[in-house]
């Protein structure tokens, strides 16, 4: 394991104000992962009632993370999560490696421990360009809003929210991507990349590709 440096900018205070500090820490990735250290600049502002917004960038990536207003449609098929509604799991924040149910299909996320180590070679593909031409955005299965464009990513049995890298297998393009969706749900794939992640490893054309994942432990 590699410690590697975390520079935490700003926090949210309960008053909606905002306190920034700077204060150095370390995290943890998995061996063989990922070769370079990250400086993560990471800051949280208000943006309105019931939205909350995290930005961090780590390497080259930045991470955009909003909370979607409940009524807007999930991206997926969600039937129940832990036995409640999908949103109300989401409205009570029990969604991370909760039980969940797929077309009358359950699914048993991997332990927190086990997801550390996770490596899986297998197909992915892309998903959220129709979400664009559809009537307002879309919640993705924690409850955040879902940008096709920005480095995220969907996956039947990580906790989440959790980091990967993945490679293409084709070409030895890599990225980082925030896991916070289930899927896909279509075949044997074992991820689904946001739009925008696709076209950074260079397989949005051709729909797939062979990837290699692993968890990026933070």
């Amino acid at each position: 394991m590699k410690n590697l440096k975390i520079r935490i900018l700003c926090a949210l205070l309960g008053t909606g104000l905002i306190s920034c500090a700077t204060l150095t820490t370390t995290y943890n990735i998995t061996k063989g992962t990922v070769a370079a250290t990250y400086d993560t600049a990471k800051f949280v502002t208000k943006l309105g009632i019931g939205t909350l917004k995290m930005s961090y960038k780590m390497g080259t990536f930045t991470f955009n993370v909003i909370s979607a207003p409940l009524e807007w449609p999930m991206t997926s098929d969600i039937e129940s999560i832990d036995g409640l509604s999908p949103k109300e799991a989401v409205r009570q924040g029990r969604v991370k490696n909760s039980p969940y149910v797929v077309k009358g299909k359950h699914y048993v996320p991997m332990s927190v421990a086990k997801a550390a180590t996770y490596q899986e070679i297998g197909t992915a593909s892309w998903y959220g360009n129709e979400t664009l031409r559809q009537k307002d955005g879309h919640m993705t299965a924690n409850g955040e809003a879902f940008d096709p464009g920005k480095p995220t990513a969907a996956h039947k049995h990580l906790p989440l929210p959790i980091h990967v890298k993945v490679t293409n297998l084709a070409n030895n393009r890599s990225i980082i991507v925030r896991v916070n969706d289930r899927g896909p749900f279509y075949g044997n794939r074992i991820i689904d990349l946001s739009a925008g992640a696709a076209k950074k490893l260079g397989f949005y054309s051709q729909g797939t590709a062979r990837v290699k994942v692993e968890t990026v432990e933070i």
